[in-house]
């Protein structure tokens, strides 16, 4: 059975944009048909800040994969283009994470779901709210647009226009 997950790409290392694109590329091979992808935002750098501006952007995919295949596979993704984890909230290649699986609700050492990080992220907000800000947020029941309207996080998120 298809299900929805909602995902957040973001790289500010290299050619950013071209990073995305792979990332999409494999993301379509390896996890599921991408419905909607969003615009590509420009973010300066969230908790590390003496480094270069992110590019980021969210991804509603269908995919037969359970969460942890999906995990499996974007780490997969992040490993073969360069990624390291050198440094907590560093430079990055590309990262990848999982924002929604469906309603599902998970928390184990390797992943939760949903992000438990994203009603305080502006940058993984502003492109999620463009793509499902309908949906709704299980554990907090708030849709998207509203999250992002009781956003704390004051970061400027530029929607990049090509």
């Amino acid at each position: 059975m298809k299900k929805i997950t909602f995902l957040l790409l973001g790289t500010n290392l290299g050619d950013r944009k071209k990073n995305l694109t792979i990332a999409r590329n494999a993301i379509e091979v390896s996890v599921g048909a991408i419905l909607k992808a969003s615009s590509i935002y420009q973010t300066a750098a969230w908790g590390k800040t003496d480094q270069p501006d992110f590019l980021n952007q969210a991804l509603e995919i269908q995919t037969s994969l359970s969460p942890e295949e999906v995990l499996a596979e974007i780490l997969k993704i992040e490993y073969t283009m360069g990624r390291t984890r050198d440094q907590h909230w560093g430079e990055r290649i590309i990262d990848i994470d999982i924002l929604l699986f469906e309603k599902e609700m998970i928390s184990s050492t390797a992943l939760k779901i949903p992000h438990p990080e994203l009603a305080s992220r502006r940058f993984a907000l502003e492109p999620l709210a463009e793509i499902a800000g309908d949906v709704t947020h299980p554990v907090l029941q708030l849709t998207i647009q509203e999250m992002l309207a009781q956003c704390p996080d004051l970061l400027k998120v530029h929607r990049i226009l090509d």
